[in-house]
């Protein structure tokens, strides 16, 4: 990132309590810690540094320590950087009234707090519902408006405070519609 091959752009935050794939283990699993992630391509194939017609990284002599750990004939240095210590935000994010930002939408919108509103849905109903709207709302709208305030590209937004609740919400067996008027209509996710 010093030298400018990867960009804040570049990057997502998965945060704590978010449900990721854990591909050692090849089970799907509870993040316990904040990890910070290449995007991948939007199409979902594969990192957005690769590059299909050269078959090859254009970042490779400057790849993140997962990606040069990889080793097809010997998996352990693989395993001894999948063991130690993430990068975080905070490390990344050098401006203190956004890192104040970032730990208030931790406070706000945490996976914690999401999940305890979903489970109240069979004893409050409708009440609880309203709950994670006005929760998904916050957090949609806090991107664009940090991004305008604080003149940073919307593309780090998902750096920034992880990546959309309005996206990560099927986590929970739900999904979230906008309807014409901008308004989010909360269903059942149509996998579940």
């Amino acid at each position: 990132m010093r030298d400018g091959l990867i960009q804040r752009r570049d990057l997502y935050t998965i945060r704590i309590g978010e449900v990721v794939r854990d591909n050692i283990n090849n089970q799907l699993k509870i993040s316990e810690e904040e990890l910070i992630k290449i995007k991948e391509k939007d199409a979902g194939e594969g990192c957005i540094h690769y590059n299909e017609y050269g078959k090859a990284c254009r970042i490779y002599d400057h790849r993140p320590a997962q990606c040069s750990a990889l080793a097809c004939w010997d998996e352990g240095e693989f395993m001894r950087v999948y063991k130690g210590p993430k990068l975080a935000r905070t490390r990344i994010i050098d401006d203190n009234i956004l890192l104040g930002l970032v730990e208030q939408h931790e406070k706000n919108c945490s996976y914690r707090s999401l999940e305890k509103l979903v489970r109240q849905i069979e004893v409050d109903g409708e009440k609880a519902v309203e709950a994670i709207i006005a929760l998904l709302r916050f957090d949609h709208q806090l991107r664009p408006f940090v991004s305008e305030k604080m003149e940073i590209d919307p593309n780090e937004m998902d750096l920034v405070f992880g990546r959309p609740l309005t996206e990560t919400i099927t986590m929970f067996g739900l999904q979230v519609t906008r309807k014409l008027d901008g308004s989010f209509f909360l269903t059942l996710h149509q996998g579940s």
